[in-house]
């Protein structure tokens, strides 16, 4: 399935590169995929949404930063911030070709053809993509991209105009998937199988994540952004029936992300952190988020940068996402359920987001098939399952980050509230020299740089984005 899928995605990529250099990747004219039809572009956006913007390198990255897992190696390396602008040329081509400006020419194919569900999914998937690009970097190009060596130079939207635009797309996206008119997608929809309401939903869903990354933002009302995300989450998802994710078979031409991204070659371990915070709370998920070390048959992390020590000693991902045939998650309804907690608790107070956070937690549980009436998943129920003024923020995107597993989103969440509660590697554990905190954005690729310079450009890892205010 991979494999073909890896085939479709070469011939789209051909396409698009037809008169253009590599540099003008972002600016890919899609025209010359006019005669495409709709059911042969979905599945392998849907893949390349999974592995290269849900499970790939900003992931991995983010959740380096996030003290979630490692690498085995010497330091310096990712880990302790060492990150160069040509670190990011493969994920901005990731993010702009491979899934950009296909979405791009999926629409536009299906708007021409009638086919308002194809063109409404592929604005929602737009919104997604652009919302994590704009997440790790800022300002980006969108209003003057994917148009060829019309415009080689796109400018870069400010990111606060890129979140209305993704409030539209997303507005438009389920309108146009309400209409539903015209050719529907069916199993060439590995995401929902032409389900119209599961789409829409997972707009809704979106919508409401993007309000709520604007409940500090200057210029905006955490209250009103937070009834906002109310408002949406009305519609949103709201049990793991929902999940929007790209069912793996495990062959090895269609391995989920997070099986590869712990493959033993890559040395990607889990982080003492992480391990840690999951002991000391009795969580019932943990065989589920962990597996134990092959050599000591315990749940260990490594503390980054002291050097490397034997692979096997160290838990890698457990099987619920790290198997081969594991699916791979783009948005969980656990997440809605945590942003509806968060956004009662800055409506309305932490006794009125107590039931909502706990509904969240027993969700999650649900869909590891935790018996939550068991002995286990009620004592931790008892002892994690409540908030108090002081508490609410921090458990709550304690939780959703444990639930989320290693979700982009879990980076997002820390730079906008500062939960959880992380310490920067110092100089001493391999920090980059010069670096005294923990990143809070990608550099721009060097690609970039190299070929449509821009001021925004010179943003350091340490410099924040418009929303970060935290």
């Amino acid at each position: 399935m991979k494999k073909s899928f890896i085939i479709i995605l070469s011939l789209v990529a051909i396409a698009s590169f037809s008169g253009c250099k590599k540099y003008l990747d972002v600016n890919t004219n899609p025209n010359n995929l006019s005669d495409a039809s709709e059911n042969l572009l979905l599945a392998p956006l849907e893949e390349s949404v999974t592995n290269y913007v849900a499970g790939g390198y900003c992931a991995i990255l983010s959740n380096y930063w996030m003290q979630n897992m490692s690498l085995n190696q010497n330091a310096p390396n990712e880990v302790t911030y060492q990150v160069y602008n040509s670190s990011f040329n493969d994920t901005w081509n990731n993010f702009y070709v491979k899934c950009m400006n296909n979405m791009y020419t999926l629409n536009k194919i299906a708007t021409a053809n009638g086919n308002s569900t194809y063109a409404g999914i592929a604005k929602i998937l737009m919104a997604y993509t652009l919302g994590a690009a704009t997440d790790v970097w800022g300002d980006v190009p969108y209003s003057q991209a994917f148009q060829g060596t019309t415009n080689a130079t796109p400018v870069y939207d400010k990111q606060a105009d890129i979140y209305t635009t993704l409030q539209v797309l997303l507005d438009s996206g389920i309108a146009q998937v309400t209409r539903a008119s015209g050719l529907k997608p069916g199993s060439d929809d590995f995401f929902y199988s032409g389900d119209g309401t599961k789409w829409i939903k997972l707009a809704y869903s979106l919508k409401a994540r993007y309000y709520i990354h604007l409940v500090k933002a200057t210029g905006y009302s955490e209250a009103t952004q937070a009834q906002l995300a109310l408002t949406a989450l009305a519609n949103g998802m709201t049990t793991y029936a929902d999940d929007c994710l790209f069912p793996y078979t495990g062959a090895n031409t269609s391995s989920a992300p997070w099986y590869w991204n712990f493959y033993p070659t890559s040395t990607n371990i889990m982080a003492s952190h992480y391990v840690d915070s999951l002991k000391a709370r009795n969580d019932p998920r943990i065989s589920y988020l962990l597996s134990k070390s092959e050599n000591t048959g315990l749940y260990t992390g490594y503390v980054p940068g002291t050097g490397i020590g034997t692979q096997k000693d160290y838990s890698i991902a457990g099987n619920f996402y790290g198997d081969a045939a594991s699916n791979g998650y783009v948005f969980n309804a656990d997440e809605a359920l945590f942003l509806k907690a968060e956004a009662t608790y800055r409506l309305s107070g932490y006794a009125a987001a107590a039931p909502i956070y706990r509904n969240a937690i027993t969700n999650n549980m649900l869909k590891y098939g935790i018996d939550t009436n068991g002995t286990a998943a009620q004592t931790y129920l008892a002892a994690r399952g409540t908030l108090t003024a002081a508490t609410a923020l921090q458990r709550i995107m304690e939780e959703k980050s444990t639930a989320n597993f290693f979700s982009l989103e879990g980076w997002t969440d820390w730079r906008r509230t500062g939960y959880p509660a992380l310490t920067v590697i110092s100089q001493a554990n391999g920090a980059a020299a010069g670096i005294t905190e923990i990143p809070r954005r990608f550099l721009y690729p060097l690609l970039e740089l190299a070929s449509n310079p821009q001021s925004v450009q010179s943003a350091k890892i340490s410099d924040r984005v418009w929303w970060d205010t935290k």
